[in-house]
């Protein structure tokens, strides 16, 4: 299990590392994650420059998003090492997570894990930084529930879905799309590496959706994503953020139906009764866990 704090995560806003101005809109906006990517959405050749662009950005601007990331290079790349040891050295006391990206197996987590120990004793950091891992690779998948296991280090899983379907080379064009597949065709692989966090208490996040002009099927993803348990989901653009919010904030009125079923079933426990109506809805020992999951989910965003 893991010994890091609990965060709100319902949407992780990607931001380029290499871009000043991206990163120093980013600082300013009320959201519960942002990471400042230094893979995907940044050349080889501007690698190395982004790492100190990141570092200047982390320690320069007054930033409003509650948890702030970093996304580093796999670990089969000659980036990752230095990515950590940078980063860290330059702002790790303004840092709540390193990124993992392409986690194929609990040696790459460990590696992260263990150059982190090194670095937070070296430099007297009395802050912890959290692991967050995408399993992006089909090795990645085959194994995640020993990778969900591995670190308590590890706050949370992200399943993503580009590289996946590269990797098991599935044909259905732009990232987050389900092609010409009729059902859900990211279901399985949602399901299990949700599970896999949940059976390890860390948070399962979903992917991005590369068309950010198409904010309805950005919403049915997201929906299907919260409905197997996931806690949120990326946006690669700022508009996305609302939509995710809106799907994986608790609505009000359900919240309140729960404090009050939990109040109810309380009391009938003490008059020695197991289930009871409350509103026409039956509440038993089991309804309760998922009505707790609810105002837990609640209490962590702060309503």
């Amino acid at each position: 299990m893991s010994r890091q704090p609990r965060r709100p995560r319902r949407c992780q806003l990607s931001v380029p590392g290499s871009s000043e101005k991206m990163m120093a809109k980013a600082a300013g906006l009320d959201i519960d994650h942002v990471f400042l990517d230094l893979e995907d959405a940044v050349a080889p050749s501007a690698k190395a420059g982004a790492r100190g662009l990141i570092v200047e950005a982390l320690n320069s601007h007054d930033w409003k998003p509650r948890t702030l990331c970093v996304r580093i290079n796999d670990v089969e790349t000659q980036w990752c090492h230095d990515d950590i040891i940078e980063v860290v050295t330059g702002a790790g006391n303004k840092l709540d997570t390193v990124m993992l990206t392409k986690a194929k197996s609990v040696s790459d987590v460990m590696f992260v894990h263990l150059l982190l120990d090194q670095l937070e004793s070296k430099l007297g950091l009395t802050r912890r930084i959290g692991i967050e891992c995408l399993i992006e690779e089909v090795e990645g998948m085959m194994h995640v529930e020993d990778i969900a296991a591995c670190s308590d280090r590890l706050e949370c899983l992200i399943f993503g879905m580009g590289d996946y379907s590269a990797s098991q080379q599935m044909q259905l064009g732009y990232v987050g799309s389900s092609g010409s597949y009729p059902p859900d065709v990211w279901h399985y692989p949602r399901y299990k590496m949700t599970i896999a966090c949940h059976a390890n208490g860390i948070d399962p996040v979903d992917g991005p959706y590369a068309n950010f002009r198409n904010p309805e099927a950005y919403t049915k993803e997201a929906e299907r994503s919260f409905t197997l348990g996931m806690v949120g989901k990326w946006a690669i653009h700022p508009s996305q953020v609302e939509l995710a919010n809106a799907i994986f904030t608790p609505d009000p009125d359900a919240i309140a139906d729960a404090r009050k079923q939990k109040a109810a079933y309380a009391e009938a426990l003490e008059q020695g009764l197991g289930a009871i109506n409350v509103d026409g809805v039956m509440v038993d020992a089991a309804s309760i866990r998922i009505v707790q999951n609810l105002i837990d989910r609640a209490d962590l965003i702060g309503i």
